[in-house]
Order: C-alpha cells, then structure tokens, then sequence
C-alpha cells in the first residue's frame, strides 16, 4: 500500500501535488532533525566566552552555558552576542524545518534545536537551558502566543526580578495557553509540542527550582558594576 501525507513546506513543491510518501517524509523529517540538532549544538555561550574571553562560561556563577550567566559572569556585550547567537540558529533550524516540511517541520527542528543546545555534540553534551532557543521557535511559530508569554514573563519579572522564576512560569503556561487557544479544534501535534517544551525548560531549571524554595535564587540587580 502507498501511503501519503499532505503537507505545506515548499521544498518538493515542485512537480508534486502537496503530498510526500512515507519514506520521503521519513526521511525529511530524519534530515530536519539532523540539521536542528547541530545548529543547537553551536553553542553561543562557550563560542563567545572562549573567544573573547579565553574562559568557558561553564566554570562559573550557574554552570549554565546561556545567556544570564554570561550577563552576569562577564558583561552585557557577552550576554547580547549569546542572545543574538542563541536567536539566530534556533530561527535558522526552524526556518529550515518549515521550508522542508511547513508547520511538521518547525516542529521537529525546533525539537532538536532545543535538545542540542542543552546537549551540544561539540562541547560534551554541556550546554544551555533553552530559553532563548524556545521563544525564537515559539516566535517562528505562532507569534501570538510568543507576545503572550513575553506578557507572563515580564510580568513575573518585574514582580520578583528572578530570570528562573520567570522562564519557569512562562514554560508552564505555553501548553496551557496553544491547549486554549485550539481546544475547539484539537492541534494534537501542536499540543504534544508545547507540552514537551514546557516540560523540558521546567526540568532544565530543577536546581533552579530547588534555589527558589530555599529562597537562594540571585536577583537581577540594576545599575550595579562589577568589581574587578
């Protein structure tokens, strides 16, 4: 039996009637993830920390390979090279996987991106807790539920200025949310997605976690300059 598979990517467009078979589609979807798992791998923080530093981000404050370490365990031109960088490879994985296989696709890069950069191949399965990574996928996306959680994290951020704290209840809200906004018409996929999501930032915060109940998690504290 032939099986097929609608889609909307634009890479076999071509020649064809918006459908792929299933090998075809499994091998897209094992191409995509691939591709999303080694740009998550590029890891911005220890790049940047090593180059400009000669330091690896990991030896200090948190441990963690992302953006708020590297605000705070260098400066704030470490910590917008790490945005910037973090933003442009999830944007360039997701985009890729739309273009291959439309919304499946953002999907499975977004996935993978996320997993390699907490797990980068390149530096010992090391690396960030995908914040960053998240929203630009959340953003590429549905935007409108990106502007929402941008909402819950500012909000919580300006209530207790804790950067984990506020990560945290964005992750919890991001299935909650998609689940509202197509509960009339279930987006299983979709759903699925951001629960794992959701899921996996929270988890990545645990020792954050464990910090907040001990009310030990550091505050961003403005206007202050480093010693030293």
């Amino acid at each position: 039996m032939k099986y097929i598979f609608p889609y909307n990517g634009y890479l076999f467009q071509w020649g064809r009637d918006g459908n792929l078979t299933l090998g075809i589609l499994l091998g897209v979807i094992a191409l995509i993830a691939v591709i999303g798992y080694l740009f998550g791998s590029i890891n911005t923080a220890v790049i940047v920390s090593k180059k400009l530093y000669g330091k690896d981000v990991r030896n200090f404050g948190s441990g963690n390979a992302g953006m708020t370490n590297m605000f705070r365990a260098f400066d704030k031109k470490a910590g917008f090279l790490t945005l910037a960088g973090d933003a442009l490879k999830a944007f360039l994985a997701v985009g890729i996987g739309y273009f291959a296989l439309g919304d499946r696709g953002s999907y499975v890069a977004g996935f993978f991106c996320l997993i390699g950069h907490s797990f980068p191949l390149f530096f010992q399965f090391k690396g960030g807790k995908g914040v960053v990574v998240s929203a630009i996928t959340i953003l590429f996306i549905d935007p409108l539920v990106f502007a929402i959680l941008i909402l819950i994290f500012g909000l919580m951020f300006f209530a207790t200025r804790i950067v984990s704290a506020s990560s945290i209840t964005a992750a919890f809200f991001y299935p909650v949310i998609v689940y509202g906004f197509h509960r009339a018409s279930p987006d299983l996929i979709y759903t699925a997605f951001s629960l794992f999501i959701g899921l996996f930032v929270i988890a990545m915060h645990r020792e954050n976690i464990h910090r907040l109940i001990n009310k030990e998690e550091k505050k961003v504290e403005f206007g202050k300059k480093k010693k030293g």
